[in-house]
């Protein structure tokens, strides 16, 4: 009876072990989606891809799927004060477009 008892606890902890690996390597994947990351299908592919390559590429998905947030892209300042500037231009010139409009009506 206990021989039968090992042998059932031993296939429950490799199934446990095998099904855990397959979440651990999802997790760059799942935090590539909720961040809206523009490559979440390749970040969800190389999870896979580091299964056979004993894990050696999977820190690095980690890295690449918290390098992007929605709310700022990439995380670089310089395009988020050039997209202020921008949008700054824009309203400029349609103040100035909207001036000469009505300079022309009169």
């Amino acid at each position: 009876m206990l021989d039968y008892f090992a042998l059932g606890l031993l296939i429950f902890v490799a199934i446990v072990i095998f099904y855990g690996i397959i979440a651990i390597h999802d997790i760059p994947y799942l935090i590539a989606q909720s961040r809206q990351h523009p490559q979440q299908d390749a970040i969800h592919i190389a999870g896979w891809v580091s299964l056979f390559t004993l894990h050696i590429i999977w820190p690095f998905l980690w890295i690449w799927a918290t390098l992007y947030r929605p709310d700022r892209g990439w995380g670089f300042s310089e395009e988020v004060q050039l997209k202020t500037l921008l949008a700054q231009l824009e309203t400029r010139i349609n103040q100035l477009e909207s001036r000469d409009i009505k300079k022309e009506d009169n």
